[in-house]
């Protein structure tokens, strides 16, 4: 397998392999490795396979110019259960609207898209075999679920014949900064001391003149999806897969009116495949969501970046009113309406920067200022597109990287990069929750000493922590709950006993509360919240906006911890201090520097905390245990 970082091709590292548990990995060395990509050569004489997965476009396609040299070219998408278990119904309306663009605009351009239904890793075999294919292209890919499908369909290609025999397998990347991986700093403080320059993006290829005959098969409809979906053998349970259906909020509110006789005021996602008006970007007229094909994202886009300019164009004006709905804090309106398109690819985050930068120019006469942007829509695409180009990056080095002390995966949520490791071969599922601040080696001592004694363990990184993503987006205690929610039903996939640290016990106790069925049983560690005894009214949340005070409090903060993180960390271990050692404090100083760190440092002054434990956990006293240590001066005594 090679790696493709347009024009040249890099040789891919080899994973640690393992025996073939949920809990181990598949991976094994390459075959193959090709070192160079030329415009000419025996190989490209041949036939060549390019898999869509998540790059649904025909600009700035990397593989695509590569794949486009050779003498025949079969694009290709394949419906599989397994890659589109995780997709929302917004996603999945945005993939069939996008295909078809894609497989009209490759017929315009002289090609075709085929289209396939079922398992990747026997039809990928079963056409390179048939159009005897010389290599297949694929996006590289930082996602463990997604990384294992790829190499099901490595060990499935001829593996009774000689590797010369059969088709080699090229990882293309499509890279924003011109850098090695290898080259990365550990500090995004560091990294833009380096102001490394950005790649530049690709036109649109000439094709291929040879034309294979082929069934080149047709788009589905969304109900025949739907069916499909069902059929897959990831399908959860009818009680488990109505979970995702209400959010926290609305579980929380409906219980809370039950209870005290108040109006719930939730609201759950219905899907309809009407859109709100004629060449509407929105697939669905309840989601904010931008869908369709590449020129319609564009369109979206430059929509979007001309925000403060007026407009005659219906659809233009639709989405206009949206951004002032999705502007849930400064910026946050960007990764809401386009996240869906840049995790399909529709849209290169490379093309996105181009464009932004194009149109900031534009309004400058041709010159971008150093001290910021003249438009609030144009900073808000560049620093979330650069800032998911770093936690990319960073995903990528810890999948090349085998030096720590677990094994990290990769999981997405809601399109966001999550950390999580997964520990032990058998036995009862334990999910450990770190608190505020950390991240999961926070449980270094604890998770191999909990898998030795019987039990399979996973730790997960939450959404503003560590090294997974810190997105701009409002951070609650309910949007973790939802996030722990997930991970059980897509990773775990069975009900867990769940430790929660702090406020992770906290949320934890939501999970438990909301979700009783996921958890077997509650570990709270000096967890937030409180215990209230005769409580005669429950407060129902409220919605949570940023304000000019919490921006300034939170940067005020950050600088705060920054300075004395060290005496902090130390604080948190007062009989063993020297737990509190230079990896610890390191890790958390460079967390401190990533992108969107004063984001989540903002939830501090939002947080709701006032419902009491022990309302949120009626009903599961059996199922509960709870560890609470006071600190006097320099000792601990449990109560």
């Amino acid at each position: 397998m090679a790696f493709l970082s347009f024009p040249r091709l890099l040789p891919i590292h080899s994973r640690r392999s393992s025996s073939l548990s949920p809990h181990t990995s598949r991976r094994k060395r390459p075959r193959l490795i090709v070192s160079a990509c030329s415009g000419s050569g025996p190989e490209n004489n041949g036939v060549a396979i390019l898999w869509f997965k998540h790059d649904l476009r025909l600009e700035d396609h990397p593989g695509l110019v590569a794949a486009a040299r050779y003498r025949s070219l079969v694009p290709l998408y394949i419906f599989d259960n397994r890659l589109l278990s995780r997709y929302s119904k917004a996603m999945l309306d945005s993939l069939l609207f996008t295909l078809k663009e894609l497989k009209d605009s490759l017929t315009e351009l002289g090609s075709e898209l085929m289209i396939r239904v079922g398992k990747i890793d026997k039809i990928l075999p079963e056409l390179a075999k048939e159009v005897k294919a010389s290599s297949i292209f694929l996006e590289e890919e930082v996602e463990y679920h997604v990384q294992e499908l790829i190499d099901m369909v490595r060990e499935s290609l001829s593996p009774d014949c000689s590797p010369e025999k059969n088709p080699s397998i090229i990882c293309w990347r499509t890279p924003f900064y011109d850098i090695q991986v290898k080259d990365l700093p550990e500090s995004h403080d560091e990294f833009k001391k380096l102001q490394t320059p950005l790649a530049s993006s690709l036109p649109i290829p000439d094709f291929p003149t040879t034309k294979l005959n082929l069934d080149w098969g047709e788009v589905p409809n969304y109900d025949y999806l739907e069916e499909f979906m069902k059929t897959g053998t990831l399908k959860l349970n009818d009680s488990w897969a109505s979970m995702k259906a209400k959010s926290a909020d609305t579980l929380l509110r409906e219980r809370i009116s039950k209870s005290e006789g108040i109006n719930a005021d939730g609201s759950f996602y219905m899907y309809t495949e009407d859109k709100t008006l004629k060449n509407s970007f929105f697939m669905t007229k309840n989601e904010n969501a931008v869908g369709g094909g590449e020129g319609a994202v564009l369109d979206a886009l430059a929509a979007y970046l001309r925000y403060l300019e007026g407009t005659a164009r219906a659809n233009w004006q639709e989405l206009h009113d949206r951004i002032r709905i999705a502007e849930t804090r400064e910026g946050s309106s960007f990764y809401t309406l386009f996240g869906c398109a840049l995790q399909l690819g529709i849209v290169s985050r490379r093309k996105v920067y181009y464009e932004a930068i194009k149109y900031e120019k534009e309004r400058n006469a041709g010159f971008v200022s150093p001290f910021g942007y003249s438009a609030a829509t144009v900073a808000a695409a560049i620093n979330a597109i650069c800032s998911m180009e770093w936690y990319w990056l960073m995903a990528l080095r810890s999948q090349l990287n085998k030096e720590g002390m677990f094994s990290i995966r990769i999981w997405r949520w809601n399109g966001f990069l999550i950390q999580y490791t997964a520990i032990g071969e058998e036995g009862p599922p334990v999910l450990l929750v770190h608190g505020f601040g950390a991240f999961l080696e926070h449980y270094r001592d604890n998770i191999h000493n909990i898998a030795n004694g019987g039990h399979r363990v996973w730790a997960v990184t939450l959404l503003g922590f560590g090294r997974s993503e810190k997105p701009n987006v409002v951070y609650t205690e309910l949007l973790w709950a939802e996030l722990l929610r997930d991970f059980i039903l897509d990773i775990v996939g069975e009900p867990v006993h769940i430790v929660g640290n702090s406020v992770g016990g906290y949320v934890a106790a939501v999970i438990a509360g909301l979700w009783p069925n996921l958890v077997k049983s509650v570990v709270l560690m000096n967890s937030a919240g409180e215990v209230t005894a005769g409580q005669s009214f429950i407060s129902l949340p409220k919605e949570r906006r940023t304000s000019a005070a919490t921006w300034l409090g939170a940067r005020v903060l950050l600088y705060y911890l920054r300075s004395t993180l060290r005496n902090i960390v130390r604080s948190c271990y007062p009989s063993k201090p020297e737990r509190a050692d230079e990896w610890l404090v390191g890790e958390m100083l460079r967390a401190s520097h990533d992108p969107g760190v004063s984001v989540v440092l903002e939830s501090v002054f939002s947080f709701n905390l006032s419902i009491p434990l022990n309302y949120i956990l009626k009903g599961l006293s059996d199922r509960i245990l709870v560890i609470q240590v006071t600190v006097r001066t320099m000792s601990s005594r449990e109560k």
